[in-house]
């Protein structure tokens, strides 16, 4: 039975936040490169959720996570696919494009799901909570409420305050909405590393993922972005009949459509971000 929130304590050192996946195999491989430069070790490294989906290699990136050992928390894709229903409960808009792309490459995932990629979903948890820096923090998808909730910078600050209350939580490290952003007031940090399985609607190739640091006993936190062979991610999409207007955005950094977005994202599509 999959367990709800797993307490792991006290975490010291360097701690690398990523979400999103999206099985993107090449993206994954990058970022393992990246972590083992930085000599993090694999009981530092969170991953926020939604492994499997959109692109075309969900057997090898969960392979590749459960075999580096990392921390994981179940996103929407997964809870769907333990549940073996019919779509991916990203909370998309009936008839929207994003609900016609999901029932293009959900199933895609749903039918190559093998018995070992299922039963390492069912260990993870859907919260992770531990003390980092002499703050309390939780690990969650979309919200405390809703694992599908789309949270984004523009989100009104009365969503997330509630959401904190119900985390009991200093800082809540996110994921699901795709755009990586921090939101700080009333001495609350509402952190989204964003994904490294599709670029962040800013028309550039980059993935974005977090540092946590704890140096002088200080909670401080960098979003960093890299490239990697979205080339070859495009490339196995296609040849997999997956939504090309997907595949390209691979390339391109812009999504096919803002359907999910907030107006104020929404006009931030094709404008680089910075940190």
């Amino acid at each position: 039975m999959t367990p709800e929130t797993q307490h792991i304590g006290t975490l010291r050192g360097k701690v690398l936040i990523f979400g999103g996946v999206y099985s993107n195999y090449q993206a994954l491989e990058e970022l393992y490169q990246l972590a083992t430069k930085e000599n993090i070790p694999a009981q530092n490294i969170i991953c926020t959720g939604d492994i499997a989906g959109y692109c075309a290699s969900p057997v090898e990136c969960l392979n590749f996570l459960e075999d580096w050992g990392i921390r994981a928390i179940q996103g929407n894709v997964e809870q769907n696919l333990l549940n073996g229903t019919d779509d991916c409960g990203c909370n998309f808009s009936e008839g929207s494009r994003c609900d016609f792309f999901a029932k293009q490459w959900f199933p895609y995932t749903a039918v190559r799901m093998t018995r070992r990629n299922l039963n390492y979903l069912a260990t993870l948890p859907l919260f992770l909570d531990f003390e980092y820096a002499q703050k309390r923090v939780k690990v969650l998808h979309g919200s405390m409420q809703n694992i599908s909730e789309f949270v984004f910078k523009s989100t009104p600050w009365e969503v997330k305050a509630a959401n904190f209350e119900a985390a009991k939580a200093d800082v809540i490290l996110a994921g699901h909405c795709g755009l990586p952003f921090a939101d700080a007031r009333e001495d609350k940090l509402w952190l989204n590393a964003g994904v490294i399985g599709m670029p962040a609607n800013d028309g550039t190739p980059r993935v974005w993922y977090v540092m946590l640091d704890d140096a002088n006993d200080t909670f401080s936190y960098e979003f960093r972005s890299f490239e990697y062979d979205a080339g070859e991610a495009n490339q196995l999409m296609m040849e997999n009949g997956l939504p090309y207007s997907y595949s390209e955005t691979l390339l391109t950094g812009l999504w096919d459509n803002c359907d999910i977005l907030p107006d104020e994202e929404t006009a931030l599509q094709g404008v680089a971000i910075e940190f």
